[in-house]
């Protein structure tokens, strides 16, 4: 599935159509888009009401003829008429105009591990709608490796685990390619889940949705570890009443909410360096692991993991845009393949 460097180099332009964020690198230009993957449709005609950051403000805030659509879930294009209308307005009319002038429009697009034929097909249509002449198809794992500066090409174990919003997808790498791997069908959305459900079942309060988030990065800081503060106070909507009320919330018990649905993470990586060499997992007890992707923001997750797993865990300088700054690395022709040259008798 992973293209090779020299059909990279040709490309224009690189996307990366994750389920919460939609990012363009542009060939020259560099990353010229890095918006939520929203839309806003107005379903008695069928119009485009806003896409990215607006289409987000307005999730629950809206009438019953406007609909928040997300066209892709767990890095798979679901709605393809959908992305491509919210890739053209992301873009901009300058930008198309300039990328169609392009002779032979080339794109790159980063897939998830082990996706389906028609997954891929899905990603493939996307773009052509948008004027792709051709399309080439990078794992994420390869993508994102290569945006944090691992060395990938080096007969040396690499780990890495991309948090997404709908999956978490783990493998080790040596010389640049996939030696083991899984995808996990729990990310960030299934822990804002679990924030929520903790907060109606034990103390009768709604949060709404686009405070889930905020008040984990707020508990940052070791908020959600033993050293940060013992309780913090949350806002919401009560379930009986529906009024408003503010309630003190014991960060032990949100901490021990979204260790659950990450314990399927936790199997994920024990899976993994089961099916790996031990020479490779000696490796890695040195270097570590790697967290990229958003959900990999969450406070006290990568303290949690080094915990379980006994070995270093280290977050990448802005994960959240690694995987496209991989490939926006790979058309500008900046990775260089270890040369492995066949030995004569």
């Amino acid at each position: 599935m992973t293209a090779s460097l020299e059909q990279l180099r040709r490309c224009h332009f690189a996307v990366d159509l994750g389920a919460a964020r939609t990012r363009v690198y542009v060939k020259g230009a560099g990353l010229v888009v890095d918006e939520p993957s929203a839309a806003a449709v107005n379903t008695r005609t069928g119009a485009l009401i806003a896409v990215g950051e607006f289409a987000e403000k307005m999730t629950g805030r809206t009438p019953h003829y406007i609909r928040v659509v997300r066209p892709v879930s767990g890095g798979t294009v679901v709605d393809i008429e959908m992305a491509q209308r919210m890739l053209r307005h992301l873009l901009g009319d300058k930008l198309r105009r300039t990328l169609r002038r392009k002779p032979r429009l080339r794109a790159a697009a980063a897939v998830p591990h082990d996706a389906d034929p028609l997954a891929q097909r899905a990603t493939v249509e996307t773009l052509v709608g948008l004027g792709a002449r051709r399309v080439e198809l990078v794992d994420t794992l390869i993508a994102a490796a290569v945006g944090c500066g691992l060395p990938v090409e080096q007969p040396e174990a690499t780990m890495i685990i991309v948090c997404g919003a709908a999956t978490t997808q783990i493998a080790v790498l040596s010389l640049g390619s996939i030696v083991t791997a899984a995808r996990i069908p729990v990310g960030g959305d299934a822990i804002d889940h679990a924030v929520v459900q903790h907060l109606r079942q034990h103390h009768a309060l709604m949060l709404p949705s686009q405070s889930v988030r905020p008040l984990q990065l707020a508990l940052s800081g070791n908020g959600l570890t033993p050293q940060g503060p013992e309780q913090t106070e949350i806002h919401g909507r009560d379930v009986a009443t529906g009024l408003a009320r503010s309630v003190h919330v014991d960060t032990a018990a949100v901490r021990s909410a979204i260790h659950t649905p990450l314990t399927a993470v936790l199997d994920g990586i024990g899976r993994v360096l089961r099916d790996c060499p031990p020479d490779l997992v000696a490796d890695l007890t040195e270097r570590g692991i790697m967290m990229v992707g958003g959900s990999a923001l969450l406070p006290g997750l990568d303290q949690m993991l080094r915990n379980a797993i006994g070995v270093p865990v280290h977050i990448a300088e802005r994960p959240d845009v690694c995987a496209v700054r991989g490939l926006g690395e790979m058309l500008e022709g900046r990775i260089q393949p270890m040369a492995l040259n066949p030995l004569t008798d």
